[in-house]
């Protein structure tokens, strides 16, 4: 499966029935982030959970993929620092929108950092140069 570089959250859900209608809920994150904004429209894929059986009509044949991070300890990236964490660390985004916290920038900044620890979600990274300072 490909995935495009303008993915901006990637995140597990229930599809539940309310009145009548099936709805997915996006967790308050992927807002607090600031990847996402409740007056824009957005196209949505539903995938199954690793594990689950597809049992849709619109099924797809092909092998799963797992993806990895983009990127690996001791990379350099550099990035433009979008939002704030809750602890106030940058939050800047990369390939397919995978998440760099990078704690001691501010928003705008635009940094060189380097891949410190990865997680499946999410690296943390140092600055290594900070071209507005």
């Amino acid at each position: 499966m490909e995935i495009p570089d303008e993915l901006l959250c990637l995140f597990s859900a229930r599809i539940d029935t309310r009145d009548g209608s099936h709805v997915v809920e996006i967790p308050d994150s992927e807002f607090d982030l600031g990847g996402l904004d409740d007056s824009v429209v957005y196209r949505v894929a539903v995938l199954p959970a690793a594990g689950e059986p597809n049992r849709g009509r619109n099924r797809h044949h092909g092998r799963n993929e797992h993806r990895e991070p983009p990127v690996e300890v001791g990379d350099t990236r550099e990035v433009e620092i979008e939002n704030l964490g809750d602890q106030g660390d940058g939050i800047a985004r990369v390939d397919r929108g995978y998440v760099v916290i990078v704690p001691g920038t501010e928003v705008g900044d635009r940094v060189t950092v380097k891949i410190e620890e990865i997680h499946t979600n999410f690296a943390i990274a140092s600055v290594v140069e900070n071209f507005d300072a």
